[in-house]
């Protein structure tokens, strides 16, 4: 479900014009994130650290209300769900897009995704279903680099506003503190530093939790 934002209303409506006509209107940032207490949690878990990490960035998203903004035909819509649609890879070295439904419930969520992530890796292909809404963030990950800043493929001309997140490579110091890089980028007419920093800040302390 998503409901319309009341534009001309909206503190940023100025903002909204001025960012959405620039042909590149997404910014974003590579920050470190303290991974230490969340690695040694999902591990007490029996779970995958790949899905813990994704699903704290989702309850992350969907608290953060500007993250929840989609723009179409000149109109801002309000997503109630945020979901997540994860590149997956495969032993082929190939990979696919996935679709992975939020749920508060870790739990419910884990089951969620490793049922996709095995029919992805189970198909063959980059695009093996429709993606019918908007109301998902691009994530993906590369635990084979420790990036300190990150680059996207991106078509100008394809009307986009999803947030995209990317990690990197966990590091592990000599005082084993893990660590590893988020790269957030985000649609300027949606959200400004304040509202990137607000989702980094509220991250961080889910993976502290």
């Amino acid at each position: 479900m998503k409901t319309l934002l009341d534009l001309e209303n909206w503190n940023r409506k100025e903002h909204f014009a001025h960012f959405r006509q620039m042909e590149e209107p997404f910014f974003g940032a590579t920050v470190e994130i303290d991974c230490t207490k969340a690695y040694q949690t999902a591990k007490g878990l029996n779970a995958s650290f790949f899905i813990y990490y994704l699903h704290k960035t989702l309850v992350a998203v969907n608290a953060i209300e500007n993250f929840r903004y989609r723009i179409a035909e000149d109109q801002i819509y309000i997503n109630d769900r945020i979901d997540a649609s994860a590149t997956i890879g495969r032993e082929d070295g190939t990979f696919g897009f996935s679709l992975i439904e939020y749920d508060a419930d870790f739990k419910v969520f884990e089951q969620t995704a490793l049922k996709e992530i095995e029919r992805i890796q189970t198909t063959t292909g980059l695009f093996t279903r429709e993606f019918k809404d908007d109301n998902v963030i691009h994530f993906s990950a590369i635990p084979w680099l420790n990036f300190t800043s990150l680059t996207h493929a991106r078509s100008f001309t394809y009307p986009d506003s999803c947030p995209k997140v990317s990690f990197g490579k966990m590091m592990t110091s000599e005082t084993g503190k893990r660590t590893i890089s988020m790269a957030v980028y985000v649609h300027h007419g949606l959200m400004d530093g304040l509202h990137l920093g607000q989702f980094v800040d509220y991250f961080q302390e889910l993976m502290n939790s």
